[in-house]
């Protein structure tokens, strides 16, 4: 069985990450560290909170004066377990807002989330003092570390994972735009990702300014077309026919399904189940194919998944068959629970039939 991410703190990590300490600030109190941040009840605490635990123990046996501490961190950072890194920014997520403390917690996050992520530590800035911090985010996106850039756009996703919702930007985004706009074409592929990200949520709660933004941009050069599909892909999935159509995947009418059979009408959890279909293209044109597998949930209702299989130009007057194989093993983001399901052939955001089969327990 794989570690999980939580065991990578322990004992022994945590013992390293106090000895990094001391290696900057020769006061500090290691031992004393160590036991109150791996006490009894260590093994209940899940990655997040040992996490926190190990901050908050940070405020406690460093110096009072944030500024001073801060330095500290500064200099430890470097040599850190990356688990731990983590810990720096959150310290000034914790400790740092106030106004006194304004100025060196920007800089500290700054030069943190160069070695690990402020991500989530910006985001509590972002609520508490949303114009002043979107203004920092701004100026962030025209650093000159890719890190940095990356961090103006993860830190204010509306709905990044794990992190705080900014139920603000949900509402309105408008506040972000400036920062994509400034990102749109960045050189950083870890930053086209995040701006992309970015998009996509908004796309959940804006699906129209998403696809007219896509529009807008989409042909200006190879960097901003990379984002924009990659940020479409929630309403591509959704079929949007606007959306479909800045990629060229909006005839409906060129291609023919057919032929679409199932291998077994049932299979269980943990094996698998193949489809076959084929498409007869009577013009030529672009195609992108999916299909729905419509889930049994926990509480026996269904929802529906959207899987890609290609995307393609067929030419005219040429038939192409198909076959696809669909894994039911359990993932860590998916279990699956026995009942009545069904698969769904999508064509240019067309569905073109739907076959029943029968999950059954493993």
């Amino acid at each position: 069985m794989a570690e999980l991410w939580k065991d990578k703190l322990n004992l022994e990590t945590v013992r390293e990450f106090a000895a990094n300490i001391k290696a900057v600030y020769g006061s500090f109190p290691d031992e004393d560290f160590v036991k109150s941040t791996v006490d009894e009840t260590w093994n209940s605490l899940e990655l997040m909170a040992r996490g926190k635990r190990v901050t908050e123990n940070l405020k406690k046996y460093l110096p009072s004066d944030y500024k001073e501490a801060i330095s500290i961190m500064e200099k430890a950072i470097v040599d850190c377990d990356p688990f731990y890194k983590l810990c720096f920014p959150t310290y000034v997520e914790l400790y740092g807002q106030d106004e006194e403390n304004w100025d060196a917690s920007m800089a500290a996050m700054e030069l943190f989330t160069q070695y690990s992520t402020a991500e989530f530590a910006v985001r509590p800035f972002i609520i508490n003092h949303e114009k002043r911090m979107m203004a920092q985010m701004l100026a962030w996106s025209k650093h000159e570390n890719e890190h940095v850039r990356r961090l103006s756009s993860e830190g204010c996703r509306p709905a990044l994972p794990w992190g705080i919702a900014l139920n603000m930007f949900k509402k309105d985004p408008t506040p972000i735009l400036p920062i994509l706009e400034q990102l749109k074409a960045d050189p950083s592929l870890y930053v086209r990702k995040s701006v992309a990200n970015n998009i996509n949520d908004i796309s959940k709660t804006h699906p129209q300014l998403v696809a007219k933004l896509a529009k807008d941009w989409y042909g200006q050069n190879e960097y901003t077309n990379w984002i924009v599909k990659h940020a479409c892909r929630t309403l591509l999935k959704k079929g949007n026919r606007d959306v479909l159509a800045i990629f060229g995947y909006h005839d409906a009418n060129s291609v023919e399904l057919s032929d679409f059979e199932l291998n077994a009408t049932n299979t269980s959890i943990g094996g698998d189940i193949s489809f076959s279909f084929t498409v007869f293209a009577k013009e030529t044109t672009k195609l992108r194919l999916e299909y729905g597998i419509d889930f049994v949930k926990s509480n026996g209702k269904r929802n529906r998944k959207i899987f890609q299989i290609s995307e393609s130009k067929l030419k005219g007057n040429t038939k192409k068959p198909y076959v696809k194989i669909h894994s039911f093993a359990d993932l860590s983001t998916r279990k699956h629970y026995p009942g009545s399901h069904s698969i769904t052939l999508i064509a240019n955001g067309i569905e073109h039939g739907t076959l029943d089969f029968e999950l059954e327990g493993s």
